[in-house]
Parts: C-alpha cells; structure tokens; sequence
C-alpha cells in the first residue's frame, strides 16, 4: 500500500491561491538518496518564479512541467531512511539541505512537504544550537553568499557567463552589499565581516539596527540616499537586488575592483566597465552538502546568524507567498511542522 503524506501541490501556474495543501504520496527513497522527515522548509525567490511559471522570462524559457509540482529547496528536517549505498547519514540524524538545485529548477524540488527525497551529497548535518526554522532559513541564502564570496566549489559551467565565477580576497577590503536585509544579504554581510571586510550595507532604514547588529561598518538608507552618489573607491559591490540599473553601482569600484551580481540579467554596461577595468561576475548557485557542511560551524559558532522574518504552517503555504509578494522581506520566511 502507498504511504501517504501532507504536501503543497501546485496544479497550475499563477499566484499564491494556486497553492494547494493535500495529500500525495511518499516519495520513495533511491539507492543514493535519504528521506527526510521535514520539520521546516524556507521560501526562496526561485520559489515564486516557478509559481507563476517564469512568466518573467523569455517564452522560449518557460518550463513545461507535468502537474501537480511540490515546491521548496530549503529544508531542515530528520533523516527517516537511507539508501542502500548511503554511508554518512543514519536514521535519526538532523540534517538540512539545499535540495536539487537547480537540476529541479523548472520542477520543484519538493520542500513544501512533510517528506522529501535528498541525494546525499547534497545533505548536512544541521548544525547544533540552532533549531530547525534558522537551518532551513540558510541553505540557498547561505549558498549563495558562499559561492560567490568564499569559493564556487563546483567547476560546472556558469549559465550567466563564458567564464568561471571566482571569489576576490577580503581581508582588508571594502565590500559594498545591496539588498543587505533580504535572505542573501544579510548572510553576506556576516560573511563578508568574517572574511576581514569592512561592510556598508544598503538597505531601508527598518534594517539599520539588524545590519549594524549583525557587523556592517556603515549603512546607507536607499530610499533617502542614492549609495553610488556617496561611495567611491570600494573594492567590491555585491548586488542581491538586480533589476534595473545595475549599472550605477560601476561608480562605487575603484579599477581593479569587482561588481557581483546576484541576478545579472539585464546588466548591459560591459563595455563600462572593461574600461574602468572592473570585473563583472554572477554565477548559479548549486546545492553542494560539502559546503554546508563548513558553513555549519560558523553557524554552531554564532560567527553567523539566519534572521527570520515570519513563520507559517505548511498548510498557510499561500500565505507566506502572499508576505513574500509584500516585499520587504527582513531574512527568511519559513514554512513549520512540516
């Protein structure tokens, strides 16, 4: 007899209403892979994309998947199976991970959901004295500040760019972060700090006491002050906002320095910025349980803190969409008691 669990499907693409809370069958656990018992799981911007349907991208680009899709990459949660070739994990283990990403990009990878099927190389051991809700806030934020600022870790090709991604040195620089009280920012902030950086973040002003709180040196309010109308000379900007006029921030760097663009599309100043000599770099993030197994330690340390925004119920999945499309997101948002 099929075993059955609780999950958030999607049946079809469109807004948070479309998300439906219903049960489905277990996913069965491969010779490879460990089933997790999910105790919470984060929302992350691939998440709303999927949910409409990428409708923001090119039509060619569209993903035509079958029906129903489970959403959710980020998931912290007990190990309930292992499979046969499985060596590092045993049932019982606290685990979290960053889940088929972005192999299930266009799919889903299941995280909305009571349990869900992890290959192992992409599982860590969550990491002790923090609960489940902080472990699943950090793995794709995490990942991503990671890769972009310490090391990329994988040598696949980057869909953004004809040449690898590679993190600059630190220590003793100046690191200029937009966006820095979303979900990567403010994990980028503490990284970067880590790293020997002096940090200004950018960000509204309801963020000022977390950012300055959790080591940024300075802080910009954007909504009253323009950064690149009063910063020059940083070594780095990384910009976890995208959209329009990316390019503004090329008067930030001084030459030789660098601008990473968490999402690049759109960015068109090349020519700029090969003149100023500043380098132009962005790459995908990829679940890697490797690195979240180093990351571990900082967070066990406190070196590194996940912010929570706001907690839901796995069934209140459409309304933790609904706060996301508010905007402003101060952390993570996380999906409980899965």
């Amino acid at each position: 007899m099929t075993e059955m669990m609780k999950a958030v499907q999607l049946h079809a693409f469109g807004g948070p209403e479309n998300l439906l809370y219903e049960e489905t069958p277990r996913p069965l656990v491969g010779s490879d892979e460990v089933l997790v018992h999910v105790q919470a799981a984060s929302l992350n911007p691939p998440d709303w994309y999927l949910r409409d349907g990428y409708r923001a991208l090119p039509p060619e680009w569209w993903p035509e998947p079958k029906f129903p899709l489970i959403l959710g990459t980020d998931v912290s949660g007990v190990v309930a199976a292992v499979g046969k070739n499985v060596t590092g994990f045993s049932t019982g283990d606290e685990v979290y991970s960053m889940v088929r990403f972005p192999q299930k990009l266009m799919e889903g990878s299941g995280g909305y959901a009571q349990y869900v099927s992890v290959p192992s190389s992409e599982l860590a051991l969550k990491p002790q004295g923090i609960d489940h809700v902080q472990a699943a806030g950090a793995p794709m934020s995490l990942l991503t500040a990671w890769q972009f600022l310490v090391e990329t870790g994988h040598d696949a090709a980057n869909p953004f760019q004809a040449f690898p991604h590679k993190a600059v040195p630190l220590k003793g620089r100046t690191v200029l972060i937009n966006g820095a009280g979303g979900g990567v920012g403010h994990l980028a902030v503490q990284i970067a700090r880590w790293k020997g950086a002096r940090v200004i973040a950018v960000a509204s002003s309801r963020n000022e006491a977390l950012l300055r709180d959790l080591g940024a040196d300075e802080f910009i309010d954007y909504t009253k002050t323009a950064p690149e109308s009063v910063v020059s000379n940083v070594d780095l900007v990384l910009d976890a906002v995208g959209g329009a006029n990316m390019e503004r921030f090329l008067r930030c760097i001084k030459p030789g320095g660098a601008l990473f663009l968490v999402n690049p599309l759109g960015f068109s100043a090349w020519s700029e910025a090969a003149k100023k000599d500043i380098t132009v770099s962005s790459t995908q993030v990829r679940s890697s349980g490797t690195q979240l197994s180093e990351a571990a330690r900082l967070l066990e340390k406190g070196v590194i803190r996940v912010v929570i925004d706001s907690t839901w119920p796995l069934a209140m999945a459409s309304a933790a969409h609904q706060r996301a499309a508010q905007g402003s997101i101060q952390g993570k948002i996380v999906l409980t008691n899965c």
